[in-house]
This record gives structure tokens, sequence and C-alpha cells, in this order.
């Protein structure tokens, strides 16, 4: 399809617009954080890197920073477990029901936050005290459940695409080469997967990690995250250009698991297409 001139120059505006839409308020947050006044002001009057050696310093939001590494990694383990068997089994076995478990799987993801906060809050509450103590900070395995029930889906939509485009020829062939069931698996079907199930975990992990919702609902009292930490931190005094400091770091630490995703997911030979 060619395009005049006049539509070229509306469709590159329009793109510009919703680009500065996204991306203008992640800039001022950045340069907001060295901000040399301590309350949330614009235009900046001056400019410190004081905040960031005190954000980097700050045993609050370490702690919390590791805290929701932690139950990140966990709820994407477990999502990386259960999301491939069920890939597996909607994907290559026809059952009655299948196209209403894939449906109830993938419901979570589309579920209002606040909704699945509550009905996770009701299903967890005699467990909602619980915490273990994981280097030296703690983690609430009602929150690694919780959110292993959106990373599932994650997982799962991943998996189940790659294995529909790969289909079944290559496993096939491999079996009538005389290969068994598990050594066809290793050496054929999981190095064709292996792409869809780091990206998954990526995107998973990053899901996990700023979740705030279902986390402030399912969180025993003693498990801080890094959304909570930032969320109540708003509400103290001097404590605004700390939080500006560790929202412009979450920004440019995000950029990291969004390209390893964008490139993990591709064919084995076209690493930047979609699978």
């Amino acid at each position: 399809m060619t395009l005049s001139r006049p539509a070229k120059w509306a469709f590159g505006l329009m793109a510009m617009v919703c680009l500065a839409f996204i991306y203008v308020p992640l800039v001022v947050v950045v340069i907001n954080s060295f901000n040399a006044s301590q309350v949330f002001s614009w235009p900046p009057q001056g400019f410190t890197t004081e905040w960031w050696h005190a954000a980097l310093t700050n045993p609050g939001a370490r702690s919390a920073a590791l805290s929701s590494v932690l139950i990140a990694g966990a709820a994407t383990l477990f999502a990386l477990v259960m999301g491939s068997l069920v890939a597996f089994a909607l994907g290559r076995y026809s059952f009655f029901g299948r196209q209403t478990v894939s449906l109830l799987i993938i419901l979570p993801l589309a579920l209002p936050g606040i909704v699945t906060a509550l009905a996770l809050r009701t299903a967890f509450k005699p467990w909602l005290g619980t915490s273990w103590e994981w280097f030296g900070v703690a983690v609430g395995p009602t929150v690694i459940a919780a959110h292993a029930t959106f990373c599932i889906v994650v997982i799962y939509n991943n998996v189940i695409a790659r294995l529909r485009r790969m289909g079944t020829s290559p496993e096939e062939a491999s079996m009538d080469l005389g290969a068994g069931v598990f050594t066809t698996f290793r050496l054929v079907t999981f190095p064709l997967i292996r792409p869809a199930l780091v990206a998954g975990a990526v995107l998973a992990f990053g899901l996990s990690f700023d979740e705030i919702v279902v986390t402030l609902f399912t969180a025993p009292a003693d498990v801080t995250t890094l959304p909570i930490w930032i969320f109540q931190s708003l509400f103290r005094p001097n404590q605004g250009p700390v939080v500006n400091v560790v929202a412009a770091l979450l920004v440019l630490i995000s950029v990291i698991p969004v390209y390893l995703s964008q490139k993990l997911s591709g064919d084995p030979g076209h690493a930047g297409g979609r699978m």
C-alpha cells in the first residue's frame, strides 16, 4: 500500500504524539530524581546527586527490592512449571472441554486487579499472617501464590503459541528415527520452546515485580515489596526525592527485560520476530 506524503506526515505525527504521551512522564521522573528540592516541584530549581546516594543506601528500599525479587522469582518458577504443563496438555491433546479450560486459564489476566485481589484474599485468609524469611527479608507464601495465578497466564500464552507454530512434525520425525519421548523432548522440543520459556519468564517476573494491588490484599503485615514501599513513602515527609530516584531506577532497569523479551520471543533464526 502506497501512502501519500500528507498521509505519511499525519501517521508520523500521531506516532510522535502517542510516544510523547507514554514517555514524557517517564523522562520527567528521571529528571526529577536529580531535583535539588525536597518536595515534588517542576521545573527543578537545581540539580544534585544527593538523592541517588540516599536511595541506594536506604535500608528500607533495599530490603523491599530484595523481597520483590525473591517473590517474583519464586512466582515465576512456579508459573514456568504449571504454565508449561498446561500449555502442553492443551496444545498437544484434544479432549472435551479443552476450550473452556483454556478460557479459565487466561481469565485471571483479564479480570480487574481489585476483583482478583479480593478473591485471593478471601481464599488465602487462613494463611495471610504466614511469612518466611529468605536471605534476611520476609516473603509471603500467599503473595507468591497470588502472583503465580497471573504469571501462569503469561507463560501459558508464550508456550502454547510456540507449540502451535512448530507443530508436531519435528517431534514425529525424531520418534520415527528411534528416539524415545524423553530424548525427543530434550533434544528437539525443549530447544524449540526455550525462547518462549525465557521470554515468558522475563515478562512474568516483571509483571510480578511491580504488582501492587494483589500484593496489598494478600501480603502479611511484615512483608513489604518495592511497590508497597514506594506507595507508603509517598506520604512520608522528605521521602519524595528518594521515591523519585527509585522510580527512575525502575524505569531504566525495565528496559532490560523488555529488550530481552523482544529478542528471545522470535524465531531461532529471526530473533526480532514475534511468537
